[in-house]
């Protein structure tokens, strides 16, 4: 739960998917230091609800292999669609989810501000609103 929270430190956000949704771990030297969550939200879709790296390993190249082994698990339990949403301040992810094909395809206004108890902050800047992505398999 700790590594999902480092992407999504709202504890009720987890747990309102967590239940419902597939986990997969990735392992160094038997240690966890990378998690993926996809939840299936309508036929032939799936959501990547939460991604995270350890922080230890985070700019190595392995967030972006963690995300196309999503994309890969995805294809191979048949969905057709992958969508992910992530803050709009995370300019990092926004890059890297479009460099693995996804596109911009809307913007959740204020969605932070109603589903979290506390201000969460990226890049010295309030997160706000969501932006949501899509790439098709």
């Amino acid at each position: 739960m700790r590594l999902l929270m480092d992407a999504d430190p709202e504890e009720k956000m987890i747990e309102a998917y967590i239940h419902r949704s597939r986990t997969f771990l990735m392992y160094d030297k038997g240690e966890v230091i990378g998690v993926y969550v996809l939840l299936a939200t309508r036929p032939n879709t799936v959501e990547i609800m939460n991604i995270a790296l350890t922080k230890a390993m985070q700019g190595k190249g392995l967030g972006e292999q963690l995300l196309r082994h999503a994309l890969e698990t995805s294809r191979k339990l048949g969905y057709r669609i992958v969508e992910i949403g992530t803050g709009s301040t995370g300019m990092s992810q926004l890059y890297l989810y479009q460099k693995c094909g996804f596109r911009m395809v809307g913007v959740e206004v204020d969605y932070f501000l109603r589903n979290y108890s506390m201000p969460l902050y990226e890049n010295g800047l309030r997160i706000r609103d969501m932006v949501r992505l899509s790439r098709k398999l």
